[in-house]
């Protein structure tokens, strides 16, 4: 009996490599991405690198944690635990795995212009997205909403963090900044607002209805994801800023 251990004996139809310059990358499975770096398969049973790269993922994920979390904390020592993967091939994940971090964590210069959730987003990413616990930051921006820096205004726990109005709106003022967005991570992941975060943006809308700063939105953060409470909420309809 012969088994398709190379990714090259696959139909091309079949093929990670060829489906992904096809369709792109988001048509394609984290094991299939895996399988890729791989090249080969191998392991228990002579698995196919489509294989093998799901076998990694189910073993990661043996211990109650979601594979891709630990995928993205794995070290070299636990990823050669597991069986049909070397040194080479622990490697070259490793090596992946890094690349992407950096490209991730990377942010936006200032003077950048923040004209979309998903560009703020990537501005706070690297010190909100992964957090255990709850970061409060905010974005100052000048009145054409270009990137004058950010700031970690709080830090609370697990489960809350303590941010207020007044914190907020004085660390806006004291840079200097005609505008701002403000954002907060949830350590679970879920990005869906809690009644809390809410009543706070209410607030902070109320706020910089008084005292002529615009607020622009309110993200939540976590685990690659996040939620803008202006695309989400009728709260700017209630409070309309002066933009």
């Amino acid at each position: 009996m012969t088994y398709k251990l190379r990714i090259a004996d696959l139909p091309s139809s079949e093929r990670p490599r060829e489906r992904l310059m096809a369709g792109g990358p988001k048509t394609l499975s984290t094991a299939e991405l895996l399988a890729i770096l791989l090249g080969t398969g191998q392991g228990p049973g002579k698995l196919s690198a489509v294989g093998l790269g799901h076998y990694i993922l189910q073993q990661l994920g043996e211990n109650q944690r979601e594979p891709l979390e630990m995928l993205r904390d794995v070290t070299i020592g636990e990823l050669r635990q597991i069986p049909g993967v070397g040194p080479a091939k622990a490697t070259t994940i490793i090596a992946a795995i890094e690349l992407g971090k950096r490209v991730f964590q990377l942010k936006p210069p200032e003077g950048r212009i923040i004209d979309s959730p998903q560009a703020a987003a990537a501005v706070l990413s690297h010190d909100l997205m992964w957090q255990s616990q709850e970061h409060f930051a905010v974005l100052f921006l000048d009145v054409k909403n270009r990137l004058m820096g950010s700031r970690i205004v709080t830090i609370g726990t697990a489960t809350e963090t303590l941010a207020s109005p007044r914190e907020i709106f004085r660390e806006v003022i004291r840079q200097g900044s005609t505008r701002a967005i403000v954002a907060h991570n949830h350590p679970s992941g879920s990005v869906e607002p809690s009644e809390e975060d809410i009543e706070l943006t209410r607030q902070m809308l109320q706020g910089g209805q008084i005292l002529g700063i615009p607020l622009l939105d309110h993200l939540i953060l976590g685990h690659g994801n996040h939620c803008s409470l202006r695309e989400n909420t009728n709260l700017w309809e209630e409070y309309p800023q002066q933009e």
